[in-house]
């Protein structure tokens, strides 16, 4: 039984995100918590980029630091592959929408989340090209037939335009600055959650997770 909601704003192109990743595993693993995914489109449309040598230089510069902090490991094919590959495009919307298929199709949105994270910051591959998307998910086991199908559906319909211009509402109203953003929702009430001390240390944020939520049922009318 789901007794709290923890709501993600998230992007899957953004470093902080995967040094959050073991955050986000440890909090999946809990009872009681459902996991609520909010693509915030931090490369998408205007904000798509190509690779550039200015923009290797910019996430280097911070994936070293996430890595020192978090403990979270980037590969050789991102940084001496994919980061030197100019023809490449960083665009978070076809993930995104991968991301809502697999939730659609089999409520795997968060497992497909963390595979394309290691994709992506691990073994350097195009996230955003759809080819390459459907072999990931292949990999992880979804049809791909009925994946294909609904990732076409979340393009076309703009169905995943919608979803990031919501989760930019989600990240405004929790008073989020960017990408990651936690909120723990209990009872109707959302209480924004302060991660950034916990990078590194997914026990310790399971822990005073389970408390808070622990608390909120206690605190709660019989």
């Amino acid at each position: 039984m789901v007794s709290a909601r923890l709501h993600y704003v998230f992007d899957p192109l953004c470093g902080w995100c995967y040094g959050a990743a073991p955050l986000i595993a440890a909090a999946r693993a809990l009872p009681g918590i459902g996991l609520v995914l909010h693509g915030g489109g931090m490369m998408s449309g205007p904000n798509r980029q190509p690779v550039t040598p200015a923009l290797r230089r910019y996430v280097m510069e911070h994936d070293k630091r996430i890595a020192a902090l978090s403990g979270q490991t980037f590969g050789e094919a991102y940084f001496n592959g994919l980061l030197l590959d100019e023809t490449a495009v960083f665009d978070s919307t076809p993930p995104i929408a991968a991301i809502l298929a697999a939730e659609s199709l089999a409520g795997e949105g968060a497992a497909l989340l963390a595979r394309l994270q290691a994709a992506h910051y691990r073994e350097g591959r195009r996230i955003a090209d759809p080819a390459v998307l459907a072999d990931i998910v292949a990999e992880a086991g979804l049809s791909a037939g009925a994946f294909s199908d609904e990732l076409a559906k979340q393009l076309a319909e703009g169905s995943v335009d919608a979803h990031i211009r919501n989760s930019r509402d989600v990240l405004a109203r929790i008073g989020g600055q960017g990408f990651p953003t936690l909120a723990l929702e209990t009872d109707g009430n959302w209480t924004r959650l302060d991660i950034g001390r916990y990078i590194g240390q997914p026990d310790a944020f399971a822990a005073d997770l389970r408390d808070k939520v622990e608390v909120g049922a206690t605190d709660r009318p019989r």
